[in-house]
């Protein structure tokens, strides 16, 4: 890369007064940094520099597959992520990445399947607990993701949006009285949720049916 392409680092991050390994991990965390606050740029330059460093790990791949997919770019993200994963089969993010670029496509199974990569590697990954709920619900299979699901609450038991999720699937299992108290939870924390007020109440009216 050209010299005047390159971030103009403050004393404490330039390369020359680190060594290769502590550049590129501030390179890579500071393209973390700008990529959450969505200057994708820096982020840009900060991963291209990274992979200069290191071209044989897969991170600086995985940012710069993120900045590609936030900005559109799908071909470019599903190459990034896949040279990620060349790299590190065992990488989360790369896993996660391809699967929200299948996902957003329509290709359901093959989402499901690397969502369910993704949480091998990492349980406490919300972007693929959640795409793995969504994606479902659109193929109607949910035992694998309601275990996912309750190992994360096992460890977030407050999250009550993933309680939520979990209790759709308890219903739509047949589950009904995991279901509502899992709703009851919900409520208890958040009385004025209406949505799962309404499934509650669908729940409470199926149990009423078998009773």
């Amino acid at each position: 890369m050209k010299e005047n392409n390159k971030l103009n680092f403050p004393a404490s991050l330039r390369l020359t007064d680190q060594s290769a390994e502590e550049g590129f991990t501030a390179l890579t965390e500071l393209g973390d940094c700008y990529l959450s606050v969505g200057d994708h740029q820096q982020a840009q330059l900060c991963y291209d520099q990274a992979a200069d460093i290191d071209p044989d790990r897969a991170e600086p791949y995985v940012g710069i597959g993120a900045v590609a997919f936030q900005n559109g770019n799908t071909d470019e993200a599903e190459n990034a992520f896949k040279v990620a994963l060349r790299l590190d089969r065992t990488n989360a993010k790369a896993h996660c990445g391809l699967a929200m670029i299948y996902h957003n496509a329509g290709a359901y199974t093959e989402a499901f399947d690397r969502y369910l990569k993704c949480l091998e590697q990492d349980t406490d990954n919300l972007s693929a607990l959640l795409g793995l709920f969504q994606t479902s619900c659109q193929m109607g299979s949910f035992e694998k993701v309601t275990h996912y699901l309750e190992v994360y609450l096992s460890m977030h038991p407050d999250d009550h949006s993933v309680m939520f999720c979990v209790a759709t699937l308890y219903m739509r299992d047949g589950k009904l009285q995991k279901a509502q108290r899992a709703l009851n939870a919900v409520l208890k924390a958040d009385s004025d949720n209406t949505d799962a007020a309404a499934l509650l109440e669908e729940v409470e009216h199926q149990l009423a049916q078998k009773a």
